[in-house]
């Protein structure tokens, strides 16, 4: 009971507000006419398609450089593998406006190549993300990895496949819910990034983040916000349960190898 209480006071009322709110109109009655107003505008729809666009490059973008550094530590003995695992694991420590910082001070309009301008673009959002999230797949995927029994590899191996069909056929899809948790868990933060597109100030990228504090700091239209906000909150309870389904799916395929 109080554990539930306290999620019901720190979570479940605030929320409540936000959305009591959002069904309020402008004269103070009840109703759906913000809700209509505000997901029927050109600007929440460019913000939802923006959001959307943004956090799948950046899951896409992740994923493949995240895979590929797993494979790279997990399965290519060189120096310094354990010291590159130990940075990954730092970086996940760092705020996010430090990497879009440290791209302003490279390819700013003061940084070191200015003419870069692709910086204060969608593009430059997404640089900025793939680099803040890469280690959180990363980290996932040699954990996946790491749980690969050396038994299949060697059996593979003995009856004659190739490095690339091992992994193809044995390492990627024992590795599958790990890497799909690691996309689902990288997907839901870049969609509630704010930090990352706020610093760089990329002209025209407005995110449902970015909206929400525009609607609701900017211009104080508060019922607005709080539409904008219960929409972002639903896209991330969802991509939390695809990010739950994805590790349950991990621990049962571990579980039975085990057995």
């Amino acid at each position: 009971m109080p554990p539930l209480l306290v999620v019901v006071a720190f979570f479940g009322y605030p929320l409540a507000l936000v959305v009591r709110q959002s069904l309020t109109a402008e004269d103070g009655g009840a109703g759906f006419a913000v809700w209509l107003e505000v997901l029927g505008s050109a600007e929440f729809l460019r913000a939802a398609w923006r959001t959307v666009a943004i956090a799948l490059g950046t899951t896409a973008g992740c994923v493949l450089l995240g895979t590929f550094l797993a494979l790279v530590i997990a399965f290519v003995p060189f120096p310094g593998a354990r010291a590159l695992s130990r940075l990954a694991d730092t970086m996940l420590a760092f705020p996010s406006f430090l990497i879009a910082l440290s791209l302003t001070f490279l390819y700013g309009s003061a940084g070191i190549f200015p003419g870069a301008g692709f910086l204060y673009s969608p593009w430059g959002v997404l640089l900025a993300e793939i680099t803040f999230y890469t280690p959180f797949v990363l980290r996932p995927a040699l954990a996946a990895f790491g749980q690969i029994p050396a038994a299949q590899l060697n059996v593979a191996a003995s009856l004659g496949a190739g490095p690339w069909r091992v992994l193809r056929q044995v390492v990627l899809p024992g590795a599958l819910p790990g890497l799909a948790s690691g996309a689902c868990l990288t997907m839901l933060l870049a969609m509630n990034e704010f930090g990352i597109v706020l610093f760089i100030g990329a002209k025209d990228v407005t995110t449902l983040p970015v909206l929400v504090y525009t609607k609701g700091i900017v211009t104080f239209d508060y019922p607005a916000a709080c539409v904008v906000a219960v929409v972002n909150v639903v896209f991330s309870l969802l991509l939390y349960r695809a990010h739950r389904w994805a590790l349950s799916k991990g621990d049962r395929r571990a579980a039975v190898d085990a057995g």
